[in-house]
This record gives C-alpha cells, structure tokens and sequence, in this order.
C-alpha cells in the first residue's frame, strides 16, 4: 500500500510563476544592456551591492548567535534569565526597525563612547589607549549592530519554538541513557528542531536583505544609498528606482529559490 501523502504538504504544481519571473527579468535586462541611461544607472547602483551583502551577512550571522543565546536563556532553569530573555524579546519586537536603527545609530553609540572612556580613564591618562570618539564608530557597524538587535528578538522566538516541538519523550530516554545535557542538545533537540527552525529563519534572511535598504538612511552606500543620491541629482526617479527594485527582486527571489532548495534536502535528510 502506498504511503498517504500528508495533509499539509505543499501541491507539486508546475512552477509558472517562475517562468514568469524569468521572462520578466530577461526583459529588464535586455532593457538595462540596450539603453544608455539604464546602463548608467545600473553600472551607479550596482556598487552599493556589496555594502549591501556584506551588512546582511554579517548582522544576520551576529543576529541568529544572539538569537539562539536569547533562546536558550529563555528555556534555562534559571528564572532570572528566563525573565530578562522575555523581557528583551517582547522590548525589541515592539521596536520599529527604523526607530531601533536611529536609537542605536544616534544614542546607543554616544552612551557607549561615554562608558568605554569613562571605563577605561586610567590605561587613557597613561596613554595605553586612545579616547573613543563618537565618530570613531562608523555608521556600517551602527547599523549592523542595529539590525542584529532587532532580528535577534524574532530570531530567538524562531530557536524557542523550534525546541520546544521537539518531543520531550526522546529527552527523557536520552537522560536514561546517561546523556548530558550538551549532548541531548546536540545529539537529540538541535537536529531534529532544524526542521521546524530552518523555514522561518531563511525567511527572515530574505526579510534582512529587504531591511538592509533601512541603513541607506545613516548614509551607508548600500544599493538604496547610491539610488538616491543618483536620483537627487540626475531627477531619473522611474528610472532609478525601476532598476533597485529589480536588483532587489534578483537578490531576494535568487535568495528564496536556493534555501528553498537547503530546506528540501534538508528535510529529506532528516526524514530517512
């Protein structure tokens, strides 16, 4: 008899909507390699490209450690972190991420230049370490320090419920079995929770790599930065903002299709 196939499973339909998708672009790009003005402005737009990777790797790498330390805090023994994990990640997720990003951008690296040089006033009297400056703390890590607050409260949520659908049955026989504790997170809980976790974490990468056009406003020259500046001057607004949404789409739809992939290995991997 045949395996019934699940309830919930996603229908194997031909993938049009990619099809679509590829016509589309190839149209676009015939059009940014057959007219002078669209290849100016994408040769000015695709240099904040870089910026922009560079920014969303490393905010969502900083973000998921935080994330997953969050996590852990929350599901501790320890009522204290259990409470402090809670109350940062109902805090956080109450934040716009643009009010985040000009609090840290514009209060949060202030108050910690003022602490670092208060800290530290003896090895800087004696001259061992230079004073920090508030300029010294450039706008790109303000605004990747921002962007890992931020996502790190949903992302923890993410690592919590993913846990926690872990069966607590197979814990339980880990403990008989003389397992530690690392080791049942390790050997038993983590594997297992990356099915549930996998999904919502891609897609709050792609998530990230929208968010990140939101550092454009410190003046960081990301693809939205060199937009705008363009724009300003040259009043090609159609025309400039036509090519970011397309370089946006390639990132992000480019982006999905590949975890989409991860996630089916994945998932056929766990499931033999």
């Amino acid at each position: 008899m045949a395996p019934q196939r699940r309830q919930n499973a996603e229908p194997k339909d031909f993938p049009w909507w990619l099809l679509a998708f590829g016509a589309l672009c190839i149209g676009l790009a015939a059009v940014v390699a057959l007219n002078d003005l669209y290849t100016q402005v994408f040769g000015v737009v695709v240099k904040g490209i870089g910026i922009t990777v560079s920014v969303t790797l490393a905010a969502f790498a900083l973000a998921t450690a935080l994330g997953l330390a969050v996590a852990l805090a929350g599901l501790s023994n320890s009522v204290v972190l259990r409470q402090i994990a809670r109350f940062y990640v109902e805090l956080i997720r109450g934040i716009p991420i643009l009010v985040l990003l000009f609090y840290i951008a514009f209060v949060g690296a202030p108050a910690f230049v003022t602490l670092y040089n208060a800290a530290l006033a003896p090895l800087i009297e004696r001259g061992l370490l230079g004073q920090l400056l508030v300029r010294d703390v450039s706008l790109l890590w303000r605004a990747i320090i921002a962007l890992t607050i931020g996502y790190a409260a949903f992302i923890a949520e993410i690592f919590r419920a993913g846990f926690q659908s872990v069966d607590i049955g197979q814990i339980e026989a880990a403990k008989t079995l003389g397992f530690t504790k690392f080791q049942r997170f390790r050997l038993i809980v983590f594997p297992q929770a990356m099915r549930v976790i996998f999904p919502p974490l891609s897609n709050d990468f792609v998530s990230m790599v929208k968010d990140s056009s939101l550092v454009s406003v410190l003046g960081v020259a990301d693809i939205t930065q060199m937009a705008k500046v363009y724009a300003a001057g040259s009043f090609r607004f159609f025309e400039t903002y036509s090519i970011v949404a397309y370089i946006y789409l390639l990132l992000t739809i480019g982006l999905s299709l590949a975890l989409r992939g991860v996630e089916s290995r994945l998932r056929k991997r766990i499931e033999k």
